[in-house]
């Protein structure tokens, strides 16, 4: 009996001795794999500089060897073989991560703000100017740029929607950069790969375009290039273009990563390249930036102070917020900016909302504006109290990050917004975040007013000074006509014109009136549906109680309507496109749409 149990334990020994030396060879392969495999995703920058990296080799290189390295010692003690010289490596690793770990936490505190408050408040140089030697007067409106990035998504929709052979592969990023482009504001947008399957039947020839969205004249053009753009965000494998950039700068630390086109209208992406200059985790700044050229692959890097005049976007609007609020807030020291507060001040902050308009959270926001061909963000300048009020406003260089602060009391953004709102309340407009210009003067607040659809509808201006003087029109023009007769800062040719705005002739009297009767709603109206096709006309987009209304006229005499919130493709509609409809025809022999189709 005895020597059957010692047979059966040989036998058993033989089944898994083969298994435990699979282990010794299959593990280690494993782990590199793992390693080459996260790295390849997760790409960290081999800077010491790098949370990432630090993380990747806690969680990604140590901490799995430990794992592999136990397996195998709990294989050799199954086995009944020594694991001595195995066991103490093992420990080792355990013993490294704890270490690195706790010298990682040990370094974020270092670097905090609590022991830097000094160094954290230098970090961005602001200068104090005069707001009318820094700001030109605007004789006009012409050129003052007033769209959001909501708005510029509609109309660059709208433009690709007109492109069968586009809008069927390729979708416009909603990450739209604002730029100074041959001495005019834009935004522009690269076209990105629908998905994965849309990338893999259309990788041999790139994205072929990008959107420019005219902010003064509300219009989207679509640009193709010559060769389509091969290193993208949207790409995937060894054409992603962060991947692609990683393996160029291995070591660079770089995000910011967005779309810009120079003078000549080529394609570039550029990314901001940062560095730590408190301890090793603090004090971020920009050293510089890499263009990429979609088309080739070619990237170029560039000191900061050597960035080309084209490049718009290096320091972005976000971190140089962040950064004036450490100036604002601790340069009293820090203990001042968490009891006294003295002297502290910080940007402004707007609410911001979740997607059923309910308030969410404060945070900082900023506008843009377009001076001496290049883009500065514009903020103002509040207490840590929260009092609705700005004690000045800062402008901002996004390419260089020159800084000038003006000493200017007022009304805050998110007061200004409100007042122009109140003027026309029963609309329920909403007030986009202002721009900042000088009107003789006096520095004033500019905004556009949109129903709930995101259509543009009408224009505000607001003095920061006086915030109860406020002024709002359907075109701009009219809008700085108002204005201008109000703080009576309007020649005696505006005074006319605004005269004419204000006692229309009977034409417009009439357009009133209807509007008037518009302003009552539409009800849909009652009895059986009808299916009809007829091609496109003309389409105008009607505000009626707060709403937007789409209206189309057919070739064949008829006039159809859908209101805008219940089926937003309508925006992609154009002039000449056949559709089918389903709907009913009110007593007015008006159509009301139900569905509607392209054929």
């Amino acid at each position: 009996m005895a020597k059957k149990k010692k047979k059966l334990e040989f036998e058993t020994m033989q089944v898994k001795l083969p298994h435990v030396k699979g282990l010794s060879i299959v593990l280690p392969v494993i782990y590199i794999l793992w390693v080459a495999v996260m790295y390849y995703l997760l790409l960290p920058a081999l800077n010491i500089h790098s949370r990432g990296l630090w993380l990747f080799v806690i969680g990604v290189i140590l901490f799995p060897l430990g794992i592999f390295g136990t397996l195998l010692l709990a294989a050799r003690k199954a086995e009944g073989k020594s694991a001595d010289k195995l066991e103490k490596p093992v420990n080792a690793i355990f013993a490294a991560v704890g270490v690195i770990g706790i010298l990682f936490l040990i370094l974020l505190f270092y670097g905090s703000k609590m022991f830097h408050a000094q160094a954290y408040a230098n970090i961005l140089t602001i200068e104090d100017s005069d707001f009318n030697s820094d700001i030109n007067t605007a004789s006009s409106v012409s050129k003052i740029a007033l769209m959001d990035t909501d708005s510029a998504v509609l109309l660059g929709n709208r433009e690709i929607g007109s492109l069968s052979e586009v809008v069927s592969q390729y979708n416009v990023s909603e990450d739209y950069t604002q730029i100074d482009y041959q001495g005019a504001p834009t935004k522009v947008s690269a076209l990105e790969y629908a998905g994965f399957f849309k990338y893999m039947g259309n990788k041999e020839n790139g994205v072929p375009g990008y959107v420019t969205v005219d902010p003064v004249g509300q219009k989207a053009q679509y640009v193709p290039v010559k060769e389509g753009m091969i290193y993208v965000p949207s790409a995937y494998f060894s054409k992603d273009l962060r991947r692609h950039i990683r393996m160029n700068y291995p070591d660079k630390l770089f995000g910011n990563l967005h779309f810009e086109v120079d003078e000549d209208g080529n394609p570039y992406y550029i990314a901001s390249v940062y560095k730590y200059t408190i301890g090793l985790f603090g004090g971020e700044t920009v050293e510089g930036a890499i263009s990429c050229d979609p088309i080739s692959g070619d990237c170029q890097y560039y000191d900061a102070s050597e960035v080309p005049n084209w490049m718009d976007d290096v320091f972005d609007g976000d971190l140089l917020v962040e950064q004036y609020n450490w100036y604002g807030e601790l340069s009293n020291g820090f203990m001042n900016s968490i009891f006294g507060k003295k002297g502290c001040k910080k940007c402004t902050e707007t609410v911001v909302e979740d997607e059923d308009g309910d308030e969410e959270s404060y945070e900082a926001n900023f506008g843009y504006v377009a001076k001496d061909g290049d883009i500065w963000i514009y903020t103002g300048v509040t207490s840590v109290n929260d009092d609705a009020s700005n004690i000045g406003f800062i402008l901002v260089n996004e390419r260089t990050s020159e800084a000038h602060y003006y000493s200017i009391a007022g009304a805050d953004e998110s007061s200004a917004m409100a007042a122009a709102e109140g003027e026309v309340q029963e609309k329920g407009y909403r007030a986009s975040f202002p721009s900042l210009i000088n009107v003789e003067g006096q520095p004033t607040y500019i905004m556009v007013l949109k129903d709930a659809s995101g259509i543009v509808k009408l224009y505000g201006m607001v003095n920061v000074e006086s915030y109860n003087m406020v002024t709002t029109a359907a075109s701009l023009d009219e809008c700085f006509a108002k204005y201008r007769k109000m703080t009576g800062s309007g020649s005696a040719e505006n005074a006319e014109d605004m005269e004419n705005a204000e006692n229309p002739s009977d034409d417009n009297n009439n357009t009133t009136e209807n509007a008037q009767t518009a302003s009552k709603g539409k009800t849909i109206p009652e009895g059986e549906t009808e299916t009809r096709s007829f091609a496109i006309s003309e389409i105008q987009y009607v505000e009626i109680a707060g709403e937007t209304y789409v209206y189309l006229a057919g070739d064949d005499g008829m006039v159809y309507w859908q209101k805008f919130f219940d089926n937003e493709q309508l925006i992609f509609l154009h002039v000449g496109d056949t559709v089918t409809v389903n709907g009913i025809v009110d007593k007015d022999n008006i159509y009301w749409i139900d569905t509607i189709g392209k054929i």
